[in-house]
Order: structure tokens, then sequence, then C-alpha cells
């Protein structure tokens, strides 16, 4: 049980919060990223969560902190919920996107390495299931996770959330109902190994870079859905895109209309990704976009995500630079280059070379945006 092994954590007054700060923060940024979406928020939510133990500590400072930090952040989360629920957002909602090279789990040792939960610590944080969880209530998002993810037992959900056992059974059931047709659909997911990932994802950027509509759709499954998240900052598609001729239309469209990016491939929230930054954005565009790719089991491109808002973008490193919290060239040997630089190379084997070992270099050919 979690609250079992938690118990010889973190007591014993300031001292223990002291303790609990460093022990727990990690593990309850992990918990609340997954109940919020997004990392800016969460990292927000846990702070205040401290600084409420600092102002108003519990009544027994001596008993393990994790528990009632959990209670406190969970709460907190909960209410930053209802409030994000209850304001317009401007096109799609998206979560923030987060790093995890090499396949870690991204909030470190203070996870459990593994879990027998109904759902596995990395495709919780995959996009795919952040956004299944937007389906549900507030309430029934935190059961959710602390039952089927974190494998609290139902004494010990009631306990951090407030409620009876009998309501975390009707929450569990209604929310894990309306999970159904995620469960379904992820049946429908391959999860491709590095060199698979890397390859496609350096073939479809060379198919951009070229303005090839026919060479990305063949990368594309044809019921393909992409979102764009722009928070309202710059020029998106508000809409859902879908079907593989008007998704491989759109990115050739903005690679005219934006100019040729530096780009890293990288693994963000469990999928491969593609960081791309431009260094003079015109009006409107973008400086920096995250996207990511979730492969059917054909091996083809089913669903995309794109994040603009910078907001959400914290949690990644540069794409010229070295990536936050990771090595320059990381579990889908990640690189940095100009789409442009490996457009002209003779061979897609060449580009995909280039795309895995190549870092930015100071002298980079760059094809106009006139030439694509």
């Amino acid at each position: 049980m979690v609250e079992a092994a938690a118990s010889v954590h973190s007591s014993g007054g300031p001292k223990g919060l002291e303790s609990a700060f460093r022990d727990d923060r990690r593990f309850l940024l992990g918990v609340v990223y997954r109940l919020v979406g997004s990392l800016t928020d969460a990292e927000d939510l846990v702070q205040a969560t401290f600084e409420r133990a600092l102002e108003r500590p519990p009544a027994d400072t001596q008993r393990a902190w994790r528990p009632w930090l959990m209670q406190v952040a969970l709460n907190l989360g909960r209410d930053h919920l209802r409030r994000r629920r209850r304001r317009r957002y401007d096109g799609p909602w998206l979560p923030g996107p987060i790093e995890t090279p090499e396949g870690e789990l991204p909030f470190g040792v203070a996870e459990p390495v593994d879990t027998e939960g109904r759902y596995e610590l990395m495709e919780s944080v995959s996009f795919a299931f952040l956004l299944a969880l937007e389906e549900l209530t507030p309430t029934q998002r935190a059961v959710l996770l602390l039952r089927d993810v974190f494998e609290y037992d139902g004494r010990e959900t009631a306990l951090a959330l407030g409620l009876s056992e009998a309501n975390v059974r009707q929450h569990l059931h209604r929310a894990r109902r309306a999970m159904q047709a995620y469960d379904r659909d992820r049946e429908h997911v391959h999860e491709p190994s590095p060199e698979e990932a890397q390859a496609l994802i350096g073939r479809f950027l060379i198919a951009v870079a070229r303005g090839d509509v026919g060479a990305i759709e063949a990368m594309l499954t044809e019921d393909i859905v992409l979102l764009n998240d722009a928070g309202g900052e710059f020029h998106a598609a508000r809409l859902p895109v879908r079907g593989a001729n008007k998704v491989a239309r759109f990115f050739v469209n903005i690679a005219r209309l934006s100019g040729p990016p530096s780009v890293s491939i990288r693994c963000v929230n469990g999928l491969p990704a593609v960081v791309m930054e431009l260094s003079a954005p015109k009006p409107g565009i973008a400086p920096r976009v995250v996207t990511m790719a979730e492969l059917g089991t054909e091996g083809r491109i089913r669903r995309m995500w794109s994040v603009l808002a910078q907001r959400k973008l914290e949690g990644i490193g540069s794409a010229v630079g070295k990536p936050n919290g990771t090595s320059p060239v990381s579990t889908l040997d990640s690189g940095s280059a100009s789409i442009g630089e490996y457009a002209e190379t003779d061979s897609d084997q060449e580009c995909a070379a280039g795309l895995r070992y190549g870092h930015h270099r100071e002298s980079q050919r760059v094809i106009p945006s006139s030439e694509l």
C-alpha cells in the first residue's frame, strides 16, 4: 500500500517538513501533473501545498507528512480543474508536454519504478491518456489516478480525498466506464522502437521540408487526427485537422509560412516528438512548437498533437541546446539541425542518420522557404 510505505518518511515537525520537501516533492509533482495535465500548474500547486504546510500545518506534525500533503495537493488540484473548466479556452486544450528521455519516468526515483495498476506509469503521462481524463470530473480523475495508477486502496483513496469508501467505489466505477473508449482505442497503438521512431520522424521532416504531400500521406493513417494548442497566442488550426491529405497539406503550408526551423527529435510524454524553433518568427507564428506522434499498429502515424502555447513548453529544452535533464542524444538519439540541411541529402537513409547523430552546427545549409 502506498501510504503504508510512505509512513516511514517525513515525520517530526519543521525538520520533518524539510525532509518531506526533499523526499516527497517530486512524487507530489508526478501525481498533480497527471491530475491537471500541466507541469507549470503542477509546480505552482505543489509549491502552494508546501506554503500551506508552513502557514497552517496539521495539528500533529509528528506524523508522516505525505498523507497530509497529498490531501492538500489533491484538493488544490481539483479546485484548479474546476476553475479551468469554467474558463473559455481558445481552440483545443492540450496538456503541457514533458521530456521523458530514454523512456525514463519524468519525476525521478521518487515515483514507484513499476506498478501493477490498470495503467502503467509511463502510459499515464501520455497525451492520449491525459486527454481521456478530461472526460472525467475532477474527483473521478483523482480517484482513477490513485486507484488505477498509483495503487492506493479504497481506504487510502477515501482519506486522501475526504470521501467515504462507498463514494470512492462509485466514482471509480463511473471513471472506468468513461475510460472504456480509451481502453478500446489503446489496443490499436503501436509502441515503436527508438530506431523505428527515429527513422519515421526523420522521413516525415524531410518530406515536410521538400513539400512532398504524397510522401507525408504515406506515413499517415487515413483517419489521422491532428490537434493544435496555441492558447490563443499564435496562428493555429482551432478545429481538429482530420484525414491524411489535410494533415499533410497543413504541415506543408505551415512550413512555407514559417520558414525553416531548427529541429530536435526527442521523446516527450513517452512519444516520439519534434521540438522546432524559429530564430526570427514572423508575426503570429510561434517561436517554439512541440509536435508528438502516436503510431498505429501498421506503423503509420495515427494521432498528432502540436503545442504552440509558450507557457506550456517550460518543461522542454531548446532545440539548439541540451534538452532539459538529458544528454544531447536521447533514446530517440535526438540531434539538432535545420530541416533544410537534411532535405538535400542523397537518400532517406542518409537523412535519418543525419537527424540521428547531428548536433547543432554553427554553419548550416538552410533551404529558404521559397525553395520548398
